[in-house]
């Protein structure tokens, strides 16, 4: 057996293995510099911010409050982040609307108070820095 001819490659081959590691040294650095890059830019934020999964129940009675909007289980939300939208709807974006300074499941806010809720309300949660937004519930009032 001729092991020399098995063991020393000729010059054809030997560029491949530098080649490829050149390659691969390249695109890791790429993809290095565009994740770095994207929080740098402050779009890693705003990316991971998605809108809460929670469940709300709306409530109207012919005393007063005359819609009451409630949050029945799922995630915590910030009220500073909610909006409620609708005929005569009153603002739930406050610790104090919903009895806390996070609103958990088991809170609940006056959304019309006074007056016969029409229309049709919304809930809306909105991200930090406003960079997007999404209807959380809407219900058609009688």
């Amino acid at each position: 057996m001729e092991f020399k001819k098995l063991l020393a490659a000729d010059d054809s081959e030997r560029a491949v293995s530098p080649v490829i590691g050149v390659i691969l040294m390249v695109a890791i650095t790429v993809i290095l510099a565009a994740v770095i890059g994207t929080f740098v830019l402050g779009l890693g934020d705003q990316v991971q911010q998605t809108s809460p999964n929670a469940q709300w129940n709306w409530d109207e009675s012919s005393t007063s409050p005359q819609l009451q909007l409630t949050h029945e289980g799922g995630d915590t939300v910030t009220p500073s982040n909610l909006e409620t939208t609708g005929s005569s709807a009153n603002s739930c974006n406050t610790g104090t609307a919903w009895g806390g300074s996070d609103v958990t499941a088991g809170n609940t806010c006056d959304v019309v108070a006074g007056t016969s809720p029409s229309g049709t309300y919304r809930l809306i949660w909105t991200a930090e820095g406003g960079g997007s937004s999404s209807t959380l519930s809407t219900y058609e009032a009688n």
